[in-house]
């Protein structure tokens, strides 16, 4: 009797730890996929999957491609895939986790340092929403021929013997967030903008433009903030500016606090520099440092920018007599109020923290290692204007989230003291 007494009391006690298991709440693992993707995509790539993409792609008007963090997407390089986007796309990544768009390593030669591997992302005009967070673009800008899906429905150019930019967005009426991300390695333009509204913040472009191409270059029909970007070494501007298309809004851009160095050396014609405006664009030039750049802000004297335009605060810095002349006031090279430019080689050196200031303006290769920060002492800090109102101060809403134009800041650059 004591020992089936014993055994009923074990037996409940092991019931009830039995059940009070099956209630615990375990967090579920979610495997990464390993995909293998081309014609239609919509849907979600999970955290840290590898999406192997062996023929071009489409997001479906209506439908929308999530890309998580960590995602590597793996572009074939024999058919060169264009991500085209007609309904939405939302890749967002961190900074200890990007995306990476790209190609397979052993496909990294140094032949192919200017890449023309893949395509790019083209946003057709049903895209209402574009995010890339944390982006890495690679190897990309491949030649668009008669076969190319981006000429078969319209898109871009819509001709053979261009190449694929980046990123072309080009609804009017929609909105485009880009930030924290990184185009490099890129055979011509990084990001061709033809509408919509548009924040370009905190992003890095470098190694591109083989023997033309801007790292921004933004339309008619873009109402348009762009801070905080570093650009090194375009083969032509980094940031043409411009009204040509006939769209509807007139292209309004601030830009603002931005580093651009050693750019518009490797263009054949006079038109490469630094900041190109034209063509009525309503533009506002604050806090931009640009060191060696081929030119100062240049105009086109027949077809000018808008006269509400407003150029202050900005800083420049050569090492060569040649680029100091190419800075001075002229009637295609712009001053503006309270700029900082000096006539004498190697005057107001900004001081980076790491990066040598005589670096071959003829170079066009990137090393992470450099420091863009302004040293304590650096003539730079202090410079800056804040008074000014950006565009989006209150923000752009993209899937429920608010993204707001980041604050200018007292100091010329991208960067301030480290």
């Amino acid at each position: 009797m004591k020992k089936l007494l014993l055994f009923s009391t074990l037996a409940t006690l092991f019931f009830i730890g039995c059940k009070s298991d099956s209630t615990t709440t375990v967090a579920p693992v979610v495997k990464p996929d390993e995909l293998s993707v081309k014609g239609e995509v919509s849907g979600t790539w999970k955290k840290s999957s590898i999406i192997t993409v062996t023929g071009d792609i489409i997001i479906p008007v209506g439908k929308t491609l999530t890309i998580e963090e960590g995602v590597s997407v793996v572009m074939d390089t024999t058919s060169k895939p264009e991500i085209i986007v007609n309904g939405n796309l939302y890749a967002i990544g961190t900074t200890a986790n990007p995306i990476k768009i790209s190609i397979p390593e052993a496909a990294k030669l140094t032949k192919y340092k200017f890449g023309q591997l893949w395509g790019g992302i083209l946003a057709a005009k049903t895209c209402t929403e574009l995010v890339l967070d944390n982006v890495i673009m690679e190897y990309g800008g491949a030649l668009i021929t008669e076969a190319s899906t981006s000429v078969k429905l319209g898109l871009y150019k819509a001709i053979s013997g261009e190449f694929d930019p980046a990123l072309w967005f080009s609804n009017t009426t929609g909105k485009l967030v880009v930030r924290n991300s990184i185009v490099r390695n890129w055979r011509d333009d990084a990001f061709y903008i033809e509408g919509g509204s548009v924040i370009l913040a905190n992003n890095a472009f470098y190694t591109t433009g083989l023997s033309s191409g801007d790292a921004i270059d933004i339309k008619s029909g873009v109402i348009v903030d762009i801070a905080y970007n570093l650009i090194y070494s375009t083969n032509t501007n980094a940031l043409k500016l411009t009204n040509t298309g006939g769209r509807t809004p007139q292209a309004y851009s601030v830009a603002y606090n931005n580093t651009i160095l050693n750019t518009g050396w490797r263009k054949p014609t006079a038109k490469g520099g630094s900041i190109w405006v034209e063509q009525s664009i309503r533009a506002e030039l604050y806090n931009n440092l640009m060191a060696n750049t081929r030119f100062g802000i240049k105009r086109d004297v027949k077809l000018p920018e808008d006269s509400r335009s407003i150029i202050s605060n900005n800083y420049y810095y050569g090492y060569t007599q040649t680029g100091v002349d190419q800075f001075q006031p002229s009637a295609d090279i712009l001053k503006g109020t309270n700029d900082v430019i000096s006539k004498i080689a190697g005057d107001n050196d900004p001081k980076f923290v790491n990066y040598p200031t005589n670096t071959d303006s003829q170079n066009s290769d990137f090393n992470t290692a450099w420091d863009f920060h302004l040293s304590a002492n650096s003539p730079a800090l202090g410079k800056g204007i804040t008074t000014f109102t950006r565009n989006f101060k209150d923000g752009i809403t993209i899937n429920g989230v608010s993204y707001k134009s980041p604050e200018p800041a007292t100091y010329v650059g991208a960067f301030g003291a480290k």
